[in-house]
């Protein structure tokens, strides 16, 4: 089901970007896609993120919560999809992106998979992603942090069939990780940093104003 489609056949950019929001936040208690961050919520600020990479279009896939979350995004140039099967996890959130993705009148070459609560994920993060994929030519550009490899994570179309067959509560992670060849990874140290308790949000409230 999608909410609302925007005018995005005219853009030249063939490398889409996917933000995965559909989650229950159930260890937050409340919905961590609304907490405040950077003078916005967690959601708008990682929309504005990939607005200002140089992807386009712009897929939100929203399940839990979608229609209080949903005011968050409405006046953003996005495409927001809701997943009614978002307690299946990541995998069906995925699957309902590229089944968006697939029906565009235009080709997409790859698309960036990210998530609304990594903090620190930047355009430039994203950018470097691009960057990678058309340089290196590898079908697979991930982020490594943590001495492991995940998302943000770019993909070429060659695996939005595997990413879209994904079983009950896997995520993307797994694609790379079973195709490890065809892998270029980029170093993003913070994308260690997630934030998914009150004591997660906490701490980064207090780094956030340290730095400031």
């Amino acid at each position: 089901m999608v909410f609302n489609t925007e005018q995005i056949d005219n853009e030249k950019s063939t490398i889409a970007i996917m933000i995965l929001a559909a989650g229950a936040s159930t260890r937050m208690g409340t919905p961590k896609q609304l907490l405040l961050y950077q003078g916005r919520s967690f959601l708008q600020y990682i929309t504005e993120m990939a607005i200002a990479s140089v992807c386009q279009p712009v897929v939100v896939v929203l399940g839990a919560n979608a229609e209080q979350i949903y005011p968050q995004l409405k006046q953003l140039p996005v495409t927001v999809v809701k997943n009614l099967d978002w307690a299946c996890g990541m995998s069906a959130s995925i699957k309902s992106g590229i089944e968006l993705l697939n029906n565009l009148p235009k080709k997409i070459e790859a698309v960036v998979i990210t998530l609304c609560d990594q903090p620190f994920v930047s355009h430039q993060v994203i950018n470097q992603l691009v960057d990678a994929y058309y340089s290196t030519k590898k079908p697979i550009i991930a982020c490594e942090y943590a001495g492991t490899l995940g998302v943000p994570a770019l993909f070429s179309q060659i695996y939005f069939l595997e990413l879209a067959a994904l079983k009950e509560n896997s995520g993307a992670k797994r694609v790379i990780n079973k195709n490890l060849n065809d892998v270029f990874s980029i170093p993003f140290p913070l994308g260690d940093i997630d934030i998914d308790t009150p004591k997660d949000y906490e701490q980064l409230i207090s780094i956030t104003k340290a730095q400031n």
